[in-house]
């Protein structure tokens, strides 16, 4: 009787249960864009390398082979986590703010309001880029647009305006789950994530638009955590020169510019929570993101990175207490 081999990097059929299978005995890996299986040690950026990882282990077909998760890579329990300070039990003020370390009788530090009457910054969605009428598209090129592989078949392109069903944002991978930020569906295998349907409509892209000479100015992702000692911050830049990169560190402060290929550039700054120590902090520019490491002056925990981003929520630094 044919069956099907339930081992990851095998899910072949066979006959024979004596069969030899090469396989991958860990569980898939899905980290700050790198992707691989926690049973060895290869690494790589796309889906595509991910599929074709060899297997590293040999031993026989299997039917009932358990489904394994994809490893924790973040948040409490992971086991990558660099940073193992836990905070003491923590004191709560009047105001009913959490105050860690030594400096727990200090008070919270007063954030600045805006004035009233300042409107809100409004946030410019990058327009969507489309072909250039005037460029030949060859045939059998594939759509660039992320979730649609639609390939040109040579036909009149007059009455596509909404043929493409794409994502218009970025993919996110998040201690397991997997989607993208455009639309909330979020799955766990890899192969649910590339079906899931696109969420928005609009015309093909099989050319793009032509290269310009002037620099762009991009967003990138950014995240953080944090110790009662250090808030540790991930901007998600990919290809950072090192050379021209700069980053500095104020008390109140964080000014960064992030130069990257194809005359793309990452420039910001934004006031901070709490007040750092600018000679106690560094950071490091990696192959796909940039860290840094803000030293804080006391034991208090940020809410938010931004002062301009106050939400009012209460972080708890460390383990929570168990009964």
């Amino acid at each position: 009787m044919t069956q099907k081999c339930a081992h990851k990097g095998c899910e072949k059929t066979f006959t024979d249960p004596e069969e030899e299978c090469h396989y991958h005995p860990g569980a898939p890996i899905f980290h700050e864009g790198q992707k691989g299986w926690q049973c060895c040690k290869t690494r790589v950026l796309t889906f595509d390398e991910f599929l074709i990882i060899p297997p590293c282990s040999v031993g026989k077909h299997s039917v009932d082979a358990p489904t394994l998760a994809p490893v924790q890579t973040s948040g409490p329990g992971s086991q990558g986590q660099k940073h193992t300070e836990v905070a003491p039990p923590p004191e709560i003020s009047l105001d009913g703010t959490e105050v860690y370390g030594q400096q727990q009788r200090k008070a919270l530090p007063k954030v600045t309001a805006a004035a009233p009457g300042t409107p809100p910054l409004e946030k410019k969605e990058k327009p969507l880029e489309q072909d250039d009428p005037g460029v030949p598209v060859p045939p059998g090129a594939k759509c660039k647009r992320l979730g649609c592989e639609v390939a040109y078949d040579g036909e009149s392109r007059e009455d596509e305006d909404e043929k493409c069903v794409f994502h218009p944002r970025a993919p996110i991978f998040h201690e397991g789950s997997k989607g993208y930020s455009c639309c909330k569906r979020r799955v766990l295998e890899f192969d649910q994530f590339l079906k899931i349907p696109g969420c928005a409509t609009n015309r093909h892209l099989f050319v793009g638009a032509p290269k310009s000479d002037e620099e762009e100015l991009v967003s990138c992702r950014n995240d953080f955590y944090q110790t009662y000692t250090d808030v540790i911050v991930s901007i998600f830049a990919k290809k950072v020169d090192k050379t021209r990169a700069e980053v500095q560190f104020s008390e109140r402060q964080l000014d960064v510019d992030l130069p990257m290929p194809d005359n793309k550039r990452y420039k910001v700054s934004f006031p901070l929570y709490g007040a750092i120590d600018p000679a106690g902090c560094e950071y490091k520019v990696l192959t796909t993101k940039i860290e840094l490491k803000l030293k804080k002056v006391d034991g208090l925990s940020w809410p938010t990175l931004r002062s301009d981003e106050v939400s009012g929520e209460i972080i708890q630094i460390g383990k929570p207490a168990t009964a």
